[in-house]
């Protein structure tokens, strides 16, 4: 099979409500767009010659794009960006919260299989165009909504507080060490997140007095032991990745070295309904079998462990799901989980930092666009563009990026091309 090599991208600022600029998706897409193509060095005179050739395609991230902003068949929606798309194979793909991660599955195996030697990713979403409640409405379509979402108030939060109390009794946690542990968790991503120029939460306060004072009028009960400071951001948002074939390198004279290569991937799809994981789980040793054995997926194409991982990108969609990935990266073994945090293992000068960008709690989770985020923050950490939260080590990043309830598992490993 072929490399897939890793050119760049762009983000937007997760801080910006769109609406409020009164910008809508056409603009959010051309500025993400604009400013991906600028920094790998692509015109869209170059895209219209390659599309002459058949050799480029795009893939659209977006969860529910019909909901918030009234609009469907998104892949098509790109040629009213710039004509440059008049003619590109391009479609939209959908996981819930890990719709960015089967846009970049999908064009990574198209350069895998030679189809295509450019395959731009885009993953986006517009999530402030309704209230919070109404929005929580819409996430609920990522879970089993006539019976896990429909008229309940805020039902991941709920979803994701199970998890908590699960975990605690599966692994017999004491109460108040695992709900500090979480506040941990919480206020490293916020912490993390003032480095990020891009991130949402970048000039936020949170510290681990307040996170772990749930159920005060500064950080309110949300779903089950969970509070405000242990849940991701709603955000408007765009990310870019663009992957490319060895000839892309060659003809638009890139230093092969610089640019980093897909390692290794795994794609898992866990029972749909909490309940059902939750059974799935009793005789396994992980809290989440399915998302462990996506990792384990991951490692095993690219012949590496823990070991030779040196950061992670995860979906800390709320602080019980971190918690969870820490073992089923390897971090720890299950129910060590505990000992990684107190000691600092997973913060951003740690032996294996989680989440150096902010996560989704610090970064922001358009949830169409997380994804593709964070495999594009593995690719500046790899490259050393992560201007202002640089990491000193940086040759191997792994990323998990979740849909729904732990239901859609994905991972990806990139590294430097040896």
């Amino acid at each position: 099979m072929k490399k897939v090599y890793v050119l760049g991208g762009a983000q937007t600022d997760f801080g910006r409500n769109w609406s409020k600029e009164g910008k809508g998706i056409i603009a959010l897409l051309k500025e993400v767009i604009d400013d991906g193509l600028k920094n790998i060095g692509v015109t869209y005179n170059d895209i219209k010659n390659l599309n002459k050739e058949g050799r480029i395609a795009c893939f659209v991230g977006n969860f529910i794009g019909e909901y918030f902003v009234d609009q469907g068949h998104l892949g098509a929606l790109l040629t009213e960006v710039n004509d440059a798309f008049y003619g590109v194979p391009s479609a939209r793909y959908e996981a819930a919260c890990a719709s960015g991660s089967v846009a970049l599955d999908a064009g990574i195996t198209k350069i895998r299989a030679g189809d295509y030697d450019l395959v731009l990713v885009i993953g986006w979403e517009l999530m402030k165009t309704v209230d919070s409640k109404t929005c929580g409405d819409f996430l609920g379509r990522a879970a089993f909504y006539e019976s896990e979402a429909k008229n309940i108030d805020f039902p991941f939060p709920k979803l994701f507080g199970r998890l908590a109390d699960e975990t605690v009794k599966k692994y017999n946690f004491d109460n108040k060490q695992y709900l500090d542990c979480l506040a941990k968790i919480s206020v490293k991503n916020y912490n993390n997140a003032k480095r990020n120029p891009n991130a949402q939460t970048k000039k936020w306060f949170m510290n681990e007095e307040q996170a772990r004072e749930r159920g005060t009028a500064t950080n309110p009960t949300i779903g089950g032991m969970l509070g405000t400071s242990d849940c991701s951001q709603v955000t408007d948002g765009a990310a870019f990745v663009a992957l490319s074939s060895e000839k892309i390198i060659i003809e638009f004279d890139k230093v092969k070295e610089g640019c980093p290569i897909v390692k290794g991937w795994g794609h898992r799809v866990a029972p749909m309904k909490f309940e059902e994981k939750m059974k799935e789980s009793i005789n396994n040793e992980y809290i989440i079998p399915w998302t462990r054995q996506a990792v384990m997926d991951a490692y095993r194409r690219a012949n590496m462990t823990v070991d030779d991982i040196d950061f992670f990108e995860t979906h800390d969609c709320f602080t019980s799901s971190e918690f969870a990935a820490i073992s089923a990266f390897g971090i720890t073994e299950p129910g060590k989980e505990l000992e990684a945090i107190q000691s600092d293992l997973t913060s951003f000068n740690g032996a294996k930092p989680v989440n150096p960008s902010g996560g989704l709690i610090g970064c922001g989770h358009p949830v169409g666009a997380s994804g593709v985020r964070m495999f594009l923050d593995l690719y500046k950490q790899l490259t050393r563009r992560a201007l202002g939260y640089q990491l000193e080590t940086a040759n191997n990043g792994m990323m998990l990026n979740i849909g729904g309830s732990a239901t859609t598992n994905y991972t990806f490993i990139v590294g430097k091309d040896e």
